[in-house]
């Protein structure tokens, strides 16, 4: 059986015959899974919240005004309208936004299943290209976001070929002095997310790359082609420009 939360990126794959599973449980309608709701300082989604209901102010975000505005960059607003949080973090797609988004702003998982629950930070839900630390019978139950404090900032860039596809280069930064946090991310790297989470050596200022050190990144990765490279250098310097006032 294949657990199914918006069928965004599922329905392709079983159309192409890449995903051929029995049966289909769809959990999207389930009120625990549909919530969004403030606990202490953090924001717990539901992982059947969609892309369009966190577009829309639906999701209760304040504070957390980067999950709005990467949410409105995802795909296509009939995608977005069914497209869930969850379902595209345990689709695992790398070039997908919200597996580098919630690692950024340092999200945790909290993962339900037959021995129990555990949770787990964002940064390590992917283990590799469409696969997670999820075990059988194990689902994404809650993802809990920290609010940033007062005065913090993000940047977050992306190159597609086209408006509504799938990033080539994803970048990512959360700057929050309040809780000495400067957080980057390089995303659509063909893997799990590079998540950096000292980042002051690699950006160092608004718009201010250290190009050497996010090439070492990327070449350990795997992406040692210069172009590619080129491009996650862009989307960071972009994010970076974002994150740090003028």
């Amino acid at each position: 059986a294949k657990v199914v939360a918006g069928a965004q990126s599922l329905g392709p794959m079983l159309n192409l015959r890449l995903a051929q599973p029995q049966v289909l449980v769809d959990i999207t309608a389930l009120p625990e899974l549909t919530r969004a709701e403030q606990v202490g300082d953090d924001l717990v989604l539901g992982p059947c919240v969609t892309a369009g209901a966190i577009e829309d102010g639906r999701a209760g975000a304040p504070g957390l005004d980067m999950l709005p505005a990467v949410a409105a960059g995802i795909s296509y607003r009939a995608v977005r309208n069914r497209g869930t949080i969850g379902g595209s973090l345990c689709h695992a797609d790398p070039a997908a936004d919200w597996v580098s988004v919630l690692p950024a702003l340092g999200a945790a998982c909290e993962i339900a299943g037959p021995a129990g629950s555990r949770t787990v930070p964002a940064a390590a839900f992917m283990t590799a290209p469409f696969e997670t630390v999820l075990g059988p019978g194990e689902i994404l139950r809650a993802i809990r976001i920290p609010r940033p404090r007062p005065g913090a900032r993000w940047g977050y860039g992306k190159f597609s070929r086209k408006t509504g596809k799938f990033a080539m280069a994803i970048g990512a930064v959360l700057n929050d002095p309040a809780r000495g946090i400067l957080r980057a991310v390089l995303g659509a790297t063909e893997g799990r997310p590079i998540v950096v989470e000292r980042a002051e050596t690699i950006v160092p200022g608004a718009g201010a790359i250290d190009e050497a050190q996010v090439s070492g990144l990327l070449d350990r990765a795997g992406i040692r082609d210069a172009s590619a490279q080129q491009l996650h250098i862009a989307a960071l310097r972009r994010a970076a420009a974002m994150a740090f006032p003028a």
